[in-house]
């Protein structure tokens, strides 16, 4: 008995049929090789019109990625509904992706809600000589508002006896610190970009911590020298994105890292008594940590690097987008291909790290006790993509975590028995965990 004697089909059911089986068969036998593209990356087989969504855990993407790389090796692909996407893991893919061949690597995805949101202005989102003036403009004038130097260490030295004033509040019982440690990250941006602070209660502020995207002006002097070139970048959206790009970059990744800094040390209590006990012998209990005495602190600093390390804080780095047709790693990428820089890779792989798997200062340490600098650390990513305000975050996170370890013993709260490290992804991770409990020293 035949399927059409059970199921009539007429003559344009049949073709339609067909012509699905072809496409099937198309997309079965090509997928894990190439994708239909000659010496693509491989990777799994797709499905029609949703690709590999339907293999992929997209609360944790990176997992997926990690265990895909596992099979189809360091570098790979996958199709996220139509497109095809080669994602690099591991310490070398990554870095000869981003530093030996950052033109080819350089450009940012075009990636649809991003395009509509940002519209191509600011640093993270843009593209082409638009990002090439305002990423050097921005470095340019953070550096003349301060970055790096004594002004903003002052700055954030100040925001550190808010801080502790709003802590000192709770009075040693848990509470949520999240919305506290984004406005006080913030208001280091706030003091560079508009000149001053705000109360962590403060109406607008607040307003602007919940949203990011409130309309601020940056270097308005500049914009009257170019407001009549009609050529010109300088103008008043790619200004205003520039200022949303700062708070949303800079003030969820180093709050969330504090964050992982406070629960990995009421995890971990004699680590923090180790830090604590350092940070007392060089600074004392009084006067307030300063950039200065980094070199001095070689276990509190790899205790930092090591909290940026295990907190993993942007797994997916943002999208690249290859500028060019180009053969990488004995694979052919064509231009314009959607390319991901598994940062989470980069911190945790096995080649680059003796224990990638725990929470253990030693991977910045020698056997003497002083620090090492590690190549595998790339938290603010590589290349010419990398993070505008790296220096201004290494000397936030530096001040803020010495200053409360120097003032406060964490502790887990009295009604948790086990303490999980467990983290929720966004385009950040964060801590699962939302609490802490904070008694003065």
């Amino acid at each position: 008995m035949s399927i059409v004697s059970v199921f009539p089909l007429d003559t344009v059911t049949l073709v339609l049929f067909g012509v699905l089986t072809i496409i099937l068969l198309v997309y079965f036998n090509t997928g894990s090789k190439s994708h239909g593209i000659a010496n693509f990356p491989p990777g799994p087989s797709p499905l029609p019109v949703i690709g590999n969504l339907h293999m992929l855990d997209l609360k944790k993407l990176h997992k997926s990625l990690m265990e895909l790389s596992e099979k189809y090796g360091t570098v790979f692909s996958i199709k996220l509904g139509p497109r095809n996407v080669v994602v690099l893991t591991g310490y070398e893919a990554v870095k000869d992706a981003l530093v030996n061949h950052a033109d080819e690597f350089g450009e940012r995805a075009r990636i649809p809600i991003f395009e509509v949101t940002m519209k191509g202005y600011g640093i993270i989102f843009s593209h082409g000589e638009s990002w090439k003036q305002m990423r050097r403009f921005t470095l340019t004038t953070l550096r003349d508002f301060g970055m790096g130097k004594k002004t903003i260490e002052d700055k954030i030295i100040e925001e550190t006896d808010f801080l502790i004033r709003m802590i000192d509040s709770y009075k040693g019982q848990p509470f949520n610190p999240t919305i506290k440690l984004n406005s006080a990250v913030a208001n280091i941006i706030c003091s560079i970009v508009l000149g001053d602070r705000f109360d962590y209660e403060d109406e607008t502020f607040a307003s602007l911590v919940k949203r990011v995207n409130e309309n601020s002006q940056l270097g308005g002097s500049t914009m009257v020298q170019e407001l009549d070139n009609p050529n010109s970048y300088f103008h008043e959206n790619n200004l205003t994105y520039i200022t949303i790009n700062l708070f949303a970059a800079g003030m969820e990744s180093i709050s969330t890292t504090i964050r992982w800094g406070m629960l990995l040390m009421m995890k971990y209590p004699e680590i923090q008594k180790k830090v604590h006990k350092e940070i007392i012998s060089v600074i004392g209990s009084e006067r307030s940590p300063r950039v200065e005495d980094r070199k001095s602190l070689p276990y509190t600093n790899a205790v930092i690097h090591e909290i940026q390390r295990f907190g993993d804080i942007v797994p997916l780095s943002v999208t690249h987008e290859t500028t060019v047709d180009l053969n990488f790693k004995g694979y052919f990428i064509p231009k314009g291909t959607h390319v991901i820089p598994l940062l989470s890779s980069v911190l945790n792989d096995k080649t680059q790290w003796e224990k990638p798997n725990e929470f253990n200062p030693s991977h910045f340490l020698d056997a003497e006790g002083k620090f090492v600098k590690r190549d595998a650390f790339m938290p603010f990513s590589a290349g010419r993509r990398a993070c505008v305000g790296e220096t201004l975050a290494k000397m936030e996170l530096f001040l803020f975590f010495t200053t409360l370890i120097q003032k406060y013993k964490f502790q887990v709260p009295p009604n948790v028995s086990e303490l999980g490290l467990e983290s929720v992804v966004g385009l950040t991770s964060t801590p699962k965990y939302p609490y802490v409990c904070a008694v003065r020293r």
